[in-house]
């Protein structure tokens, strides 16, 4: 039996689940929203922000709504890549070995501080992000469906730290940053944790196969060839602009008009928009390109995208 009634329309069980982690994250319905999205899109998420922001009540807050196996990796500098895929143990018993699956083999998992594990440890997702396996000691196991990385980290301390590279980095479907509470939510905030935390009594409005019945109806959703030539001249023009040193590769491509699907679909919609296009451009291409000048950071990466979007003729559909 479906946690959501039969007779609503899937656009109504995607926007039911976004208004429940909205219930935990307020007054930040943008974010949310995206966070949704790229769920939706089959992709992968990376919040990026200071501490204290909600960074991981989100990730755990989507968690939680989704009724499937959920999983928390707190990286480490010490952490092994076993530690994430699992190992394979040699049993006695059975004069056999059997493999231990990690907490990767979950349908939702929330990568916390990402950047604090060696890149050792961080590539042990990168078969699991792109291809929904991992492959321990010459055997390849698939993972859960739906399968979905949360990553989380601190842009501002470095130390103790490893920055992502640009092949993980471009494995996210998209990078979004929470920022401080307005004042009046942040009164909110502090007067609904005064007894107990919101998120304790939140309650999954969808089944993990609902929510894999979701992500592909998504793919249904219609895409106008004009608008497809606009989401591919928006990260071409990435690699010709010479305020960046790196553009966003053709993953970027296929991530930008997904993501453009799912947001169409989270609005009841069965096509794309170019607003879903322009809408979605910097959260989904910002963390893939790299400034000339690297002092710029995100910042100037995001800045980058927008001047793009700005430029770029928008098609009349």
């Amino acid at each position: 039996m479906s946690l959501i009634a039969e007779e609503e329309v899937p656009g109504s069980r995607a926007a039911a689940l976004a208004e429940n982690v909205r219930r935990v994250i307020m007054g930040k319905d943008v974010q949310v929203e995206l966070a949704v999205i790229a769920l939706l899109s089959g992709g992968h998420l990376l919040i990026e922000d200071v501490p204290g922001v909600g960074k991981t009540m989100l990730a755990r807050s989507l968690a939680l709504s989704v009724s499937g196996t959920y999983r928390r990796i707190q990286f480490t500098p010490d952490l092994l890549p076993s530690d994430i895929t699992g190992t394979t143990v040699y049993n006695q018993k059975t004069a056999d070995f059997e493999f231990h699956p990690g907490p990767i083999f979950a349908n939702v998992v929330l990568a916390d501080e990402i950047n604090r594990a060696t890149p050792r440890a961080q590539s042990s997702l990168l078969e699991a992000m792109d291809e929904g396996q991992v492959t321990v000691d010459g055997v390849t196991y698939p993972l859960p469906r739906p399968f979905f990385v949360i990553a989380t980290q601190n842009p501002v301390e470095y130390h103790g730290t490893y920055p992502l590279p640009e092949g993980q980095l471009d494995r996210f479907c998209m990078s979004i940053t929470l920022d401080y509470p307005s004042e009046e939510t942040e009164r909110l905030v502090v007067g609904n944790q005064l007894k107990e935390h919101p998120v304790t009594n939140l309650r999954p409005v969808l089944r993990a196969d609902e929510l894999a019945g979701l992500q592909r109806a998504v793919r249904s959703v219609r895409v106008d060839p004009d608008v497809l030539s606009y989401a591919v001249s928006l990260v071409r023009a990435t690699r010709e602009d010479d305020g960046l040193a790196l553009g966003a590769s053709p993953r970027g491509s296929v991530f930008l008009v997904r993501a453009a699907q799912a947001r169409a679909f989270l609005a009841g919609r069965d096509f794309v928009v170019p607003d879903d296009v322009k809408a979605l451009a910097p959260p989904v291409l910002a963390h893939r390109v790299i400034p000339a000048s690297r002092s710029l950071g995100a910042g100037g990466a995001r800045e980058a995208v927008l001047r793009l979007v700005g430029r770029i003729p928008v098609p009349v559909v």
